[in-house]
């Protein structure tokens, strides 16, 4: 399905949207999706999410359930990562690969129950993602239900976040007990939602799935307890920088069909020790010399690389590499990157240049993630 059919066919439009105007959103269109770029200044919300918390609409990912007696199984089948081993009420970060290893979609599974898995997609793949369960799920007993038009999903994130969820929960010591990487349903602000602990800034964070009649009420409730504990709304332009602080794979930048597992520091993930769609292209690949890896970059001026500037040795010799996500971060001061680089090349401390519109700035590879929090 190409992007435009699927705007026309899905029309999405987050249940938020109006919530955004009131408070003054900028918008950008994501996968189809209007969604707030900033409601102010981008880098006060992203300061906000590293000192006391930002709350994000996140309404634009996909949510497809899958439901059986089979649905562990199925999702063994169709994922490269083992959904069978999920304990009910944890979740695992996942791939879903073509035959030929490439990537189709991160995502990640929750197990609500022995037969119930809930799949969160990157909103550009959803549609695709929901498709392929369909049809790789076709031979076993499990039924796959994509919910995303109809699911609201809100993410509180930053160190007040376990305190200002706390704060609408009439036992807080259910919020505090959720341990990283697993959900619970939970009363919120008097709204009965899936409650998760998993986030993707590099903070503590807890991410919310609610109805779509019920995600106003909802929003409205944490929005006052976010400002209240000094935190902000929080928009997509904040959510980018964060996730590359934290060495977070952007889908569509550090990870697409032209990328394998292996190449994207990701090959833990795969489990070849069982049957899945592109097992038999995963294992040759896990048998050879990887010739390109994901690193990190740090600048050494003020000039930050962006996505497709090339990487060389030295400031005149060959390109030997690709950036896939820069910026200049507002946490650090200096300017950051990922890219795919020659393998060769990829030890840490190696110093390279990267072409910023005809000058050769230096760059160092360094380990990511850039920024950890206490």
């Amino acid at each position: 399905m190409s992007e435009n059919s699927m705007t026309v066919d899905r029309t999405p439009a987050s249940p938020l949207i109006d919530e955004h105007r009131e408070l003054g959103a900028s918008f950008t269109d994501f996968a189809g999706w209007a969604m707030p770029l900033k409601y102010g200044s981008e880098l006060a919300e992203h300061r906000a999410v590293r000192e006391t918390a930002g709350l994000f609409d996140l309404s634009h990912m996909g949510e497809i359930s899958i439901t059986g007696p089979q649905s562990a199984a199925a999702l063994d089948f169709a994922l490269v990562g083992e959904a069978s081993k999920i304990a009910v009420g944890r979740a695992k970060y996942s791939l879903m690969c073509d035959t030929d290893g490439g990537v189709i979609d991160d995502l990640v599974v929750y197990r609500l129950s022995d037969e119930h898995f809930l799949v969160v997609a990157n909103a550009a793949n959803a549609p695709t993602v929901a498709d392929e369960l369909r049809s790789r799920t076709g031979g076993f007993d499990a039924k796959v239900d994509d919910q995303s038009l109809d699911t609201a999903l809100i993410a509180v994130q930053g160190p007040a976040s376990e305190a200002i969820v706390s704060s609408l929960v009439s036992d807080g010591q259910t919020v505090r007990d959720l341990k990283y990487y697993a959900a619970t349903e939970a009363r919120v602000g008097g709204i009965d939602v899936l409650l998760a602990r998993t986030g993707y800034t590099g903070e503590d964070g807890f991410e919310l799935y609610v109805p779509n009649a019920h995600a106003v009420d909802l929003w409205r409730s944490l929005l006052a307890a976010t400002t209240a504990a000094g935190g902000s709304p929080a928009g997509l332009a904040c959510r980018d920088t964060l996730r590359l602080e934290a060495g977070m794979a952007l889908y569509g930048h550090e990870l697409d069909k032209a990328t394998n597992p292996y190449e994207a520091g990701l090959g833990k993930v795969v489990r070849l020790t069982k049957d899945f769609v592109g097992r038999d292209a995963l294992q040759r690949l896990s048998e050879l010399p990887v010739q390109r890896v994901l690193v990190g970059l740090k600048g050494s001026t003020r000039r930050a690389a962006r996505a497709g500037y090339t990487v060389h040795h030295g400031p005149d010799g060959a390109a030997v590499g690709t950036v896939t996500s820069g910026a200049l971060s507002p946490t650090l001061g200096y300017p950051i990157a990922l890219a795919y680089l020659d393998a060769s090349l990829a030890e840490p401390g190696t110093v390279l240049h990267v072409d910023i519109r005809g000058n050769k700035e230096q760059f160092e590879v360094t380990p990511a993630p850039f920024y950890r929090r206490n």
